[in-house]
């Protein structure tokens, strides 16, 4: 088993006990030191606060986990950042009200802010010269979906 699903399976457990998703693990070997970065998020965004938790828990089990040899390695514990696709219903959920562009696999771009999402789609309100329409995009069918950073939001709730 590569290192990286070993890691994923000794903390996803305590991570999900304690609130937080894994969200990815990865590990990088320049040298005779690895460097283990753990993405870890929540139901809301994570504060650093949450951050600092997640990381105790996950250095506890790291630094008594034999897997990992008596390579030194570095342990960077962080939450997703806004450029991270949205790839699970969760994330959807997560960034109701915000504004969303999706391409989809068949290459149309959809811009639009979420306003519900299920298991299985996304509801997008777009905005189109003062006028305003709803789309749903199935999950399936999004090749990639990310958060539009907005500095001057209007309509803020």
């Amino acid at each position: 088993m590569a290192i990286k699903d070993q890691i994923s399976e000794l903390i996803t457990p305590v991570l999900q006990q304690a609130g937080y998703f894994l969200e990815d693990v990865n590990v990088v070997s320049p040298g005779n030191h690895r460097i283990v970065t753990i993405i870890v998020d929540g139901e809301s965004a994570l504060n650093l606060d949450q951050v600092t938790v997640a990381s105790k828990l996950v250095s506890e089990l790291m630094d008594e986990a034999a897997f990992m040899g008596e390579t030194p390695f570095t342990l960077e514990v962080t939450s997703p950042g806004i450029d991270r696709p949205l790839t699970l219903p969760r994330h959807f959920a997560k960034n109701v009200t915000r504004l969303l562009k999706i391409t989809k696999n068949d290459g149309e771009v959809v811009n639009g802010r979420i306003t519900t999402n299920t298991e299985f789609d996304v509801t997008l309100t777009i905005l189109e010269k003062k006028t305003t329409s709803e789309v749903t995009v199935l999950l399936a069918d999004i090749k990639r979906a990310v958060v539009e950073i907005e500095f001057n939001r209007k309509d803020e709730i």
